[in-house]
């Protein structure tokens, strides 16, 4: 029962920093957003923000923006399959300035599609993770 109680109440907090676009502080660096997106485009902001993605997709992207971060400060994005508790892949993104955005896909190889299930990334500075997006596949 007390179990419930707290997987309940840290659910509701994460909704709500989630809803509110609160900032998680690494050691070296502040993320002030990230988001679950189909694409990221030339100016590296998101399109087709969505935690739902339709059966036959084979890419999937995080739009990011930080400040206050320490340059080459690596960022750790970590994809997981939930469904099957699957680790997919770790990449280390390096934050190239101070303030900024951008972007790490996850890309399936040539006609392959994302299996349908939730997925998670972690987004991970040090040893914490500092943001986990949540999304699925139809």
């Amino acid at each position: 029962m007390r179990k419930n109680k707290l997987l309940t109440a840290l659910y509701a907090l994460s909704i709500v920093c989630l809803l509110s676009s609160c900032a998680f502080t690494g050691r070296d660096v502040n993320l002030v957003d990230a988001k679950i997106a189909a694409a990221i485009d030339e100016k590296l902001m998101p399109v087709g923000i969505t935690d739902a993605f339709p059966k036959g997709t084979s890419k999937v992207s995080c739009w990011i923006k930080w400040r206050d971060a320490k340059i080459n400060t690596p960022l750790l994005a970590k994809w997981h399959y939930v469904t099957d508790d699957v680790h997919i892949l770790d990449y280390t993104f390096y934050i190239p300035k101070k303030e900024g955005t951008g972007s790490v896909s996850l890309t399936m190889p040539a006609e392959k599609k994302f299996p349908s299930g939730r997925y998670k990334l972690d987004l991970v500075t040090g040893n914490r993770v500092i943001r986990s997006l949540i999304f699925r596949v139809e």
